[in-house]
């Protein structure tokens, strides 16, 4: 896939910001900045999201992952990888995101976010009362809040990045793990 709209020329100062977190300039930010308001809210909102500490990190990093996966969108799932090594994050259990129901690395928490996070990305979306409860019963309101927020965020910044034409950028090129692909029969509810 290529890119839907050409990239914008940055400015300096985002571009470096970009090299230093990045390592690159990510294409996203270039493809977006056609409206620098949507890109500066975006980023600014993108950051608080970041911030919030009520739910694990792990636990958020999977969930984006899974997403991602569902989506099919390959910048978020590069990202999101090169990213959980920065963090410190088990990078056996990020590599399998895409194929979680297969892989036995997962704790039962775990598979329950991601299959919730599924669940939330769903068109329309399946999220049981049960499902809900379950995982709100052993997280607490405040990361049951958090944790369904950033799913909600982070669907629709893939969602953005795939409707653009956005993919890899070679991220996880850096990380010694390389991302498991999505199976063919993935579980997930499908409308198409």
């Amino acid at each position: 896939m290529a890119l839907r709209v050409p990239k914008a020329e940055l400015p300096a100062e985002l571009k470096e910001n970009m090299i230093k977190q990045l390592g690159a300039v990510a294409e996203n930010i270039e493809v977006l900045w056609h409206s620098p308001q949507v890109t500066q809210d975006n980023l600014e909102f993108g950051g608080k999201v970041g911030a919030w500490n009520a739910a694990d990190a792990s636990l958020k990093s999977f969930a984006h992952m899974a997403v991602a996966a569902q989506v099919g969108c390959s910048w978020c799932l590069d990202v999101g990888y090169f990213q959980a090594q920065n963090e410190n994050l088990d990078l056996a259990k990020a590599s399998q995101v895409p194929r979680w129901r297969e892989a036995e690395v997962f704790t039962p928490l775990e598979r329950d976010v991601l299959e919730y996070a599924e669940a939330m990305t769903n068109t329309p979306p399946t999220v049981t009362d049960e499902q809900y409860a379950s995982l709100l019963e052993r997280l607490g309101p405040a990361a049951m809040v958090e944790l369904t927020a950033f799913i909600a965020y982070i669907n629709l910044a893939t969602r953005a990045n795939v409707a653009n034409g956005v993919t890899s950028q070679g991220f996880s090129d850096a990380c010694e793990i390389p991302l498991a692909k999505r199976p063919e029969t993935s579980g997930f509810v499908s409308t198409a």
